[in-house]
């Protein structure tokens, strides 16, 4: 390969002092190597911008005589929580407190207790590590300080069903709405008002003390009472429209369920004196990740184009829609014109129609490799940030003109829901284990002149 040619079209090639652009001169070659690469490095780098130990420590209250502050009780929940609890004591040393964290998340701490739990379906650990919480919190007064840890994942870590109704009921009707292709917004209403400890009611539980809640947002708008459905977050909708969701999307509801949604609220309201010792404040959010990764896509020579941090729909037809607009933008590029970049966060859903896993960033990886169909110079990634697609082990995928090349059926793996092992099979899939953090969807299109 020859040398360097910034601002020109070509392959990505990683050097040992920095990303620089190259043209990739190999006769034969459908396909090269290092378009992924660079892709993957920008994904490492979104994530890495996110990592609590970067973003958590400059919003801690001081220290008092080497202690934290007043009698610190720490809780939280989510798949970033224990990354999150661990940067606590690095800057505080050993604190009081439990933390909840998914499975294979959890990290070493000198004094905050961590328990593993299910996600994205929660578990009878998750359901008797929330009734712990909820017991360190009572009784606690004035003089007391409460540093609550919420990251997206909480929503199924912290569990306490309402009125009567059972863990399987609970278990049966956040798998409906998971298969259900309902936004995550309206996922989140219907569970705070089926929960003891959500929209508020955790801050309700240690109120007077006072509270400060620090979260890593994996919605989109990173509306604070959307992460981890707001446990300490002032909820104004009602049960009515909890039920309305469910009816909308077809859930059966269990006579319990009906019962409680048919109760007065249980959320706390915005404004209500529970509240007034409460401060929320986000330190990682999706916008952060793009940006961060935008910045050294626009080092290598790309020309960078932000879709949008908020991004929300069905994945396939997204999908589809960001297949027209590479395309688009391809054919207005001219030989020797700098690549473009197209990126995008958010939160897409899959509506289960087949028998596959799921999960919306290989979807929509799959469904925009046969909307580009093996399309020349045009390659892309999409991937979770906390490392976990839907319910795979598996961060999302890579795609580019030869995808489609590899004999299996790409057609069939989307209509079955089972792009997951369509990637697999092809030796495509993103996996980089627990990432230890979530700010949400992480895709980028890189698309190259012709030649």
């Amino acid at each position: 390969m020859p040398g360097p040619h910034a601002g020109r079209t070509g392959w990505i090639q990683k050097d040992t002092t920095r990303t620089r652009l190259t043209r990739c001169e190999r006769p034969g070659r459908t396909s090269c190597t290092i378009p992924p690469r660079f892709l993957r490095d920008l994904f490492e780098q979104a994530v890495a911008v996110a990592d609590p130990m970067q973003s958590l420590a400059r919003h801690l209250p001081e220290r008092l005589h080497g202690q934290p502050p007043e009698r610190a009780q720490v809780v939280g929940a989510g798949k970033a929580s224990a990354r999150m609890a661990e940067a606590v004591e690095a800057v505080w040393g050993p604190c009081d407190g439990l933390v909840i964290t998914r499975y294979g998340h959890a990290r070493p701490c000198r004094g905050i207790e961590i328990v593993e739990a299910a996600h994205p379906v929660p578990d009878a650990a998750g359901l008797s590590a929330t009734r712990r919480m909820l017991a360190l919190l009572d009784g606690l007064g004035e003089g007391d300080f409460v540093l609550a840890l919420v990251s997206g994942g909480a929503s199924a870590l912290l569990v306490q069903p309402a009125g009567a109704i059972t863990l399987q009921e609970m278990q049966a009707v956040n798998t409906a709405l998971l298969a259900s292709g309902a936004p995550i917004g309206q996922m989140n209403i219907v569970r705070k008002h089926l929960s003891r400890v959500k929209g508020g009611q955790l801050a309700a539980a240690a109120y007077p003390a006072r509270m400060l809640t620090l979260m890593i947002s994996d919605v989109p708008g990173d509306d604070p009472g959307d992460i981890g459905s707001g446990p300490s977050v002032g909820e104004a909708s009602t049960p009515e429209d909890a039920r309305a969701i469910l009816d909308r999307h077809g859930i059966a509801l269990p006579a319990s369920v009906r019962a409680v949604l048919d109760a007065p609220a249980r959320v706390i309201a915005p404004g209500d004196p529970r509240l007034s010792r409460v401060e929320n404040i986000v330190i990682a959010a999706p916008a952060q990740s793009l940006e961060a990764a935008a910045a050294l896509a626009r080092a290598a020579g790309c020309t960078v184009r932000i879709l949008g941090d908020a991004i929300e729909g069905e994945a396939r037809e997204v999908a589809a829609s960001h297949a027209r607009l590479a395309r688009e933008m391809q054919a207005g590029l001219r030989a020797g014109d700098a690549p473009v970049l197209l990126m995008s966060g958010g939160e897409l859903t899959v509506t289960r129609r087949g028998g596959g896993i799921g999960g919306p960033n290989a979807e929509y990886a799959l469904a925009l490799a046969l909307a580009l169909d093996g399309a020349p110079g045009i390659h892309a990634i999409a991937c979770d940030t906390d490392g976990i697609d839907g319910a795979a082990e598996v961060a999302g995928a890579v795609v580019g003109p030869d995808t489609l090349a590899h004999g299996a059926d790409a057609a069939a793996a989307l209509a079955d829901n089972d792009a997951h092992s369509f990637f697999g099979r092809i030796g495509a899939q993103v996996v980089t284990g627990p990432t230890l953090t979530n700010v949400n969807d992480f895709r980028a299109i890189l698309i190259e002149a012709p030649a």
